[in-house]
């Protein structure tokens, strides 16, 4: 009787301190300033200044005791490297295991950059973009084995997506093993004691959609805006959350990142960091980077106390007053600096998983017409070749008869907020420039100023022109 009434009284302390550290991570985040202190660490790192560079692929390989997942990995990425000027950085950091000697003897055209302490993630890549040369980088974990044509559908995405930040790759797990990444990141919960960011299944033909990061360990970066953001920001330490942190701020600057279908890596999950922490321990690490990354990354106040809201309220139900009592401390930190170029809340729906893109199978050369329909149909555009943006039901994959019609189909869910669908207009109106929106029912017209600036002509559902309105 003794022992329940103390295990009682235990769990009622316990539950205490979450509800204690409960109301003050809330407070603090309600009171978290707009701007840091002058003295105090400023968010995001410093730009680095730009350079001229040759076009061109440097891969850059963080590693750690890797030898044996290097000998695995390099030769086919050597191999997929032979029709492109390119260079291999491995960013050597705490290792034991022979590596440099390795990589001198077996591999003497790997440049290598070589620290004797063991590094965060951040860090090491780091190393390695400050000597890397060419106009992409792509940061590759050591274990990734990457499949045929890898270099070449990452390459091919920045030249079809505007002002491109980031592609990247489709990830498989070796046969047997669950598939825990996919590359398709979408900020979302399904419930509220769920992890906010998640990777969802790609439908089959689904190419180019937008994500919300690449994953820092299979993508192609764009080398000049890369080093504009400051590179990877080190305050992530050991790891995780630092891609999140990265493809955000990119997307604040109007940069998108793509999930890129016919770029594939198998990962062999977790087999560096699981040498060196324990389970627990990664978990801690993946909380506490996630409330950073609030802290640090959101601009918006009225967005951040909405995702900071949510976060303490899973940690609450988790009962981790240690990570709460760490919350509430971080938040009085400040926030991020600035207004962003794109609004955070367009960011955050375009990349909620209401959003898929699928190349069509049309080609022509004939000025193009943005199609904005309340539901997927083959699209009709006299004179023009259409690029279809509709709301569905479900997300699946366009018939045929929709995919021969259209240079493009971007489907949007139609329980969705109103701006995934502004959002996914947005970037379809910079990535093909239309001519002319045409708008396929009255209830879509609302969306006309969305399409600029191409000019938006009304059509009733017969399918007759209505009238003309100017976008712009």
């Amino acid at each position: 009787m003794d022992l329940m009434r103390r295990a009682v009284r235990a769990a009622r302390q316990a539950r205490w301190g979450v509800l204690c550290w409960y109301a003050a991570a809330r407070v603090a985040g309600a009171l978290r300033p707009k701007w840091r202190s002058r003295n105090g660490p400023q968010p995001g790192p410093a730009p680095g200044e730009p350079r001229p560079v040759e076009t061109g692929i440097s891969v850059i390989i963080p590693s750690r005791n890797g030898k044996l997942l290097l000998e695995a990995q390099l030769p086919a990425i050597a191999r997929e490297l032979e029709s492109f000027t390119a260079e291999i950085i491995v960013a050597d950091n705490g290792s034991g295991d022979g590596t440099a000697e390795w990589l001198r003897a077996a591999w003497p055209q790997v440049r290598f950059e070589i620290s004797n302490e063991p590094l965060s993630f951040a860090r090491a890549v780091n190393r390695g973009i400050a000597r890397a040369r060419y106009s992409h980088i792509c940061l590759l974990n050591n274990d990734m084995l990457i499949e045929p044509g890898f270099f070449g559908a990452l390459v091919g995405a920045f030249e079809r997506v505007p002002d491109l930040f980031c592609a990247t790759a489709q990830i498989h797990f070796p046969e047997g093993v669950r598939r825990e990444e996919t590359g398709k990141t979408v900020m979302a919960q399904a419930h509220p004691e769920d992890f906010p960011i998640r990777c969802e299944e790609p439908l089959p033909g689904e190419d180019l959609s937008y994500v919300l990061y690449g994953s820092g360990g299979c993508s192609l970066y764009h080398a000049a805006r890369l080093r504009a953001l400051g590179g990877v920001d080190q305050a992530y330490e050991p790891a995780y959350v630092e891609d999140l942190d990265l493809g955000y701020r990119a997307w604040q600057r109007g940069w998108p990142s793509v999930y890129v279908a016919g770029a594939v890596v198998e990962h062999r999950h977790r087999a560096t960091t699981s040498r060196y922490y324990t389970d627990a321990q990664l978990e801690r690490i993946l909380e506490v980077n996630y409330l950073k990354f609030l802290v640090r990354a959101v601009a918006s106040g009225k967005l951040f106390r909405k995702l900071w809201r949510q976060a303490i309220r899973r940690l609450r139900t988790k009962l981790r007053p240690d990570l709460l009592r760490t919350a509430a401390r971080m938040a009085l930190g400040g926030g991020a600096p600035g207004v962003p170029e794109y609004p955070e809340e367009l960011i955050l729906a375009l990349t909620s998983g209401a959003v898929a893109v699928f190349p069509g199978l049309l080609v022509s050369d004939r000025p193009r017409a943005l199609i904005v329909s309340p539901y997927p149909a083959a699209p009709l555009s006299a004179g023009f070749d259409p690029v279809l943006v509709a709301f569905t039901k479900r997300l699946a994959t366009p018939s045929p008869e929709i995919l021969a019609a259209s240079l493009e189909v971007v489907l949007v869910l139609e329980n969705a907020a109103p701006a995934a669908f502004r959002a996914a207009l947005h970037q379809t109106v910079r990535k093909w420039r239309p001519a002319v929106a045409q708008i396929e029912a009255p209830q879509m017209a609302h969306y006309a100023a969305d399409c600029a600036p191409a000019r938006a002509i009304l059509v009733d559902p017969g399918g007759t022109w209505a009238s003309q309105t100017d976008s712009r």
